[in-house]
């Protein structure tokens, strides 16, 4: 199977939503599209931290993220 982005928003969200799925057992990956857009010599505000699971992964992960989404 493949990676299903679940977030995609600022990097602090990012980075809280990712350590709820890792205490959950659910591994993430993490794309910096700022730092990537910053290192390339372009900026954009408008790029964001999206956060991926793996697909197998989703019913598992649901409840965490329906949660973290009801509470932001």
């Amino acid at each position: 199977m493949g990676l299903m982005k679940v977030f995609s928003g600022s990097e602090v969200l990012a980075i809280a939503l990712k350590e709820r799925l890792e205490e959950a057992g659910v591994e993430t990956v993490k794309k910096d599209n700022i730092q990537s857009a910053r290192l390339g010599g372009f900026g954009g505000s408008d790029l964001a931290v999206e956060v991926f699971i793996q697909e197998t992964d989703f019913a598992k992960a649901n409840p965490v993220i329906e949660d973290f989404r009801m509470n932001i």
